[in-house]
């Protein structure tokens, strides 16, 4: 086995159990080893100290498997981990009867650059990793081993990502037969899911528990849903009898799949919707030009800030779109609003909202904090692994 050499200081952590091992910390490699590869990771002195996949094409040189260095990377330790990880989300309360759940999210259980959710009877599986790309048929056998009522294993590994790790996309079923057609229930709400073309691996499943509060919040009120992609926002609300609901995306296929969706609820007041195809930053402009006000306005736009060097850039249109946000929030309304940019910590999100409010001459106070649900862990050596944060802000 070839041996993966720290720089001098590095090897802290790895100690403290973060996953990831940057270019700039190491100091070479001795022996040979193929992009993927397992490595043992040593301090400079050579203590060994972990094992770890390889990519010499990213920055994130390396991402470990075991901070023992003496257990080993193989079928067991795949099957046991993936084995782990549907384990405990089975007995976890609030996961109980959800028929969309995340079962592997990577880091955090131990398998990086590995994601499989499930829809229904359905797993799809996400590779970014050049270490994980080398185990998929073992991790694809060990998830039809832990789940023995799946019909199918699809593959959604087209990320970006994949492309700094020096892999092509792959999409297709992997394992079994895939049926016509792919849903969830959600807290009584039915959601079709576009496990081939749709975002991610089709649906946001990590949004689940902050739908729910929405549906809980919307009686009687005007709701305001940008970004809304297939509707998940909106459709809770209209469950939770709000007196009417704007969906607004810039995205035609995803209206397409949001009326799909209304059209498979046929008890929601469908005609208290409005969709609409709009770019968002004007939108918001022109609404608040034409007078609109909504009792809760919900703001969930996409990833702004993919790496720290985005980060200026993100902040701008998170800013732009939290300001014209609250405009149209009436006095003692609510603002529900989101970053999934990684680049950007919970108090620098808050602080740039009490910014946006300050702006606008408005007092108002945090009611929840809002992150992702129990299914998307976060590791607690890697701290950044929190990529989803919100607030949900009452504005006076």
């Amino acid at each position: 086995m070839a041996d993966l050499i720290l720089k001098p200081g590095k090897e802290r952590a790895v100690k403290a159990r973060h996953p990831w091992i940057f270019a700039q910390s190491v100091a070479k490699v001795v022996g040979r080893v193929e992009n993927g590869g397992t490595v043992r990771v040593c301090a400079h002195d050579g203590t060994p100290l972990a094992r770890a996949g390889i990519s010499f094409t990213s920055g994130i040189r390396a991402r470990i498997w075991r901070f023992d260095p003496d257990q080993p990377v193989d079928h067991a330790f795949f099957r046991r981990q993936v084995a782990q990880a549907v384990a405990w989300r089975a007995r976890y309360p609030t996961l109980a009867g959800q028929s969309g759940v995340r079962l592997v999210h990577g880091e955090a259980d131990g398998l990086p650059g590995v994601i499989v959710d499930r829809y229904g009877s359905v797993a799809v599986l996400q590779i970014t990793f050049a270490g994980a790309e080398r185990w998929r048929d073992v991790i694809v056998e060990a998830l039809v081993r832990a789940c023995p009522d799946l019909c199918a294993v699809y593959e959604r590994s087209d990320s970006e990502v994949r492309q700094r790790e020096g892999l092509a996309p792959r999409v297709g079923l992997l394992w079994g037969t895939l049926p016509e057609t792919v849903s969830i229930d959600e807290y009584g709400v039915r959601f079709a899911v576009d496990i081939a073309g749709g975002h991610k691996t089709g649906f946001y499943l990590d949004q689940r528990e902050n739908r729910r509060l929405v549906q809980q919040l919307a009686s009687g009120l005007r709701v305001l849903n940008t970004f809304c992609y297939t509707g998940g926002f909106s459709l809770h609300a209209l469950k939770g009898g709000a007196q009417e609901v704007w969906s607004v995306d810039s995205s035609a296929p995803a209206l397409t799949w949001l009326k799909k969706n209304l059209a498979l609820n046929a008890a929601l007041p469908t005609d208290r919707s409005r969709v609409l195809e709009a770019d968002v930053f004007s939108g918001l402009r022109e609404w608040l030009q034409a007078g609109e006000q909504f009792d809760l306005v919900i703001l969930d736009p996409p990833k702004f800030a993919p790496s720290a060097a985005h980060v200026p850039k993100a902040k701008r249109a998170y800013r732009d779109i939290n300001l014209f946000g609250m405009r149209l929030v009436r006095p003692g309304g609510y603002l529900m609003t989101y970053s999934c940019s990684g680049g950007i910590g919970v108090e620098e999100f808050q602080a740039l909202i009490a910014t946006c409010a300050a702006e606008n001459r408005r007092s108002g106070q945090i009611v929840a904090r809002l992150s992702a649900g129990a299914d998307h862990p976060i590791g607690l050596g890697a701290p950044e692994g929190e990529y989803l944060k919100g607030l949900l802000v009452r504005l006076d």
